[in-house]
């Protein structure tokens, strides 16, 4: 068994070192290697029941665990985490859900890799901190299993070509877990766009506007240890997905549309150290480091076919929480937090119209079948169980995931894209290929029934 893990080490680890390289000189569009295939509409084969195992039990993916043991044909095999409490507690919450007790790996940062020796398990649910989301998602591949991730799937532009890479050599899939695209308010507007309810899209606007000053107090461990040294190190979108990925379906980026390029820019970064001078003795660690991502960060994206996408970023001021979700077409608008609607009808757009109207009308089928379970099961309003539902439901029945890798590093690469145009006084930077010029030919997202 030790001369198998080993082989098994050397080999994950070369072959992620050798990822690196291809990474660092890579931008653009640029053909797969020959022993590479398309992974875009992959499926796999119907499983009866779909083992798990899952890393990093510390906040999120302890939510998607209790979501797990309510949904039919899923075994928790093994869970994994440097902090043995928290796989105490998953151990528990499987025990007390009449569920077998899952084996539990806690020897340091990288006993995942004994878990992922395992063939006993199909897929693993990765929620750990950003940086390790990308080399494991590319080891559990690797070790021939499907990944799922936390947001962001990557922190840079060379990551998010690994996960390309490996995904396209070794046909498993990897997918971002983004809950918001499975709310109730933006599968609707999915459902609207589809229906051309709001003509021809041109415009897109959204955010990620959350303060989380208060996550500075966690010092030696909990999600704000390690978050809050991404606004010491970074200036740019630190978290752009969870806005980005609903409009990046109601415009078809990655199928028919992509995005071309963006300009980026960034207000000063005056709030974190603000926070922590009057929340921390001076001699604090917390006052000893300087803070550099700026407290409002706005990026415009062109795509392909020439429609325009803000996204904002700010989790350092005293605002109420907001994705915007805005959605622009030649015949009305949407605009979330608060909900609202004009579609042109004999002119009259000057009034934001009846929006619960539009919920008896355009409810997204899925949510309508659905979304009574998924509500009573919680996670943000429903839209955790439902994603963590679909993603079950799609690898029991062989059907294609509704987010796939290209997804994952289009949607993530905005981060790192971001910081590059900052740096360069908002110079345009172009956003790569990651389909290889696939976008042009794959089908949307269906309207899933």
């Amino acid at each position: 068994m030790e001369k198998n893990r080993r082989a098994f080490l050397k080999n994950t680890l070369a072959a992620t070192a050798g990822m690196v390289m291809v990474g660092n000189v890579r931008a653009g569009h640029q053909p797969a290697p020959s022993n590479h295939q398309s992974v875009f509409g992959l499926k796999s084969k119907p499983l009866d029941v779909v083992r798990l195992g899952m890393i990093g039990l510390g906040g999120r993916n302890r939510g998607h665990l209790g979501h797990y043991l309510k949904i039919d044909g899923v075994e928790i095999k093994a869970v994994c985490d440097i902090d043995s409490d928290c796989t105490d507690k998953s151990v528990k919450m499987c025990v007390d859900a009449g569920k077998p007790a899952p084996d539990t790996y806690t020897r340091g940062e990288y006993d995942y890799r004994r878990l992922l020796e395992r063939d006993d398990i199909d897929a693993v649910v990765i929620g750990t901190p950003w940086r390790w989301h990308t080399p494991m998602c590319v080891d559990a591949m690797i070790s021939g299993k499907h990944a799922f991730t936390e947001v962001p799937a990557a922190v840079t532009l060379e990551e998010c070509w690994q996960l390309v890479d490996t995904a396209e050599k070794t046909q498993k899939n990897c997918m971002m877990m983004e809950n918001v695209c499975y709310g109730r308010e933006e599968l609707m507007v999915l459902n609207m766009a589809r229906l051309g309810v709001f003509g021809k899209l041109t415009h897109g606007e959204c955010a990620y506007i959350h303060d989380l000053r208060g996550q500075m107090k966690s010092i030696d461990k909990n999600i704000g240890s390690w978050r809050t040294t991404h606004h010491e190190k970074r200036n740019g979108n630190l978290y752009p997905t969870h806005g980005l990925g609903p409009i990046a379906q109601y415009m078809n980026v990655n199928r028919g549309d992509r995005f071309d390029y963006l300009s980026s820019m960034s207000s000063p970064a005056l709030g974190r150290a603000e926070y922590a001078r009057e929340n921390f003795p001076p001699d604090h660690i917390r006052n000893q480091r300087k803070y550099i991502c700026g407290d409002m960060n706005t990026t415009l994206i062109k795509t392909k076919l020439g429609r325009s996408i803000m996204v904002q970023h700010d989790t350092t001021t005293p605002r109420p929480y907001d994705r915007i979700n805005l959605l622009q077409g030649t015949k009305g608008v949407f605009r979330g937090f608060p909900n609202r609607i004009a579609v042109d009808e004999g002119g009259n757009t000057h009034n934001w119209q009846d929006i619960d109207a539009c919920f008896e009308k355009y409810d997204h089928p899925l949510w309508k079948k659905m979304g009574e379970l998924a509500t009573q099961s919680g996670g943000h309003g429903g839209m955790d169980f439902l994603m963590n539902w679909r993603m079950i439901y799609c690898l029991r029945n062989g059907e294609a995931l509704d987010q796939d890798v290209y997804d994952a590093a289009a949607w993530s690469a905005i981060g790192p894209l971001s910081e590059e145009s900052v740096a360069n006084r908002s110079d345009s930077v172009d956003v790569p290929d990651f389909t290889r010029g696939r976008w042009m030919f794959n089908e949307p997202l269906p309207v899933i029934k």
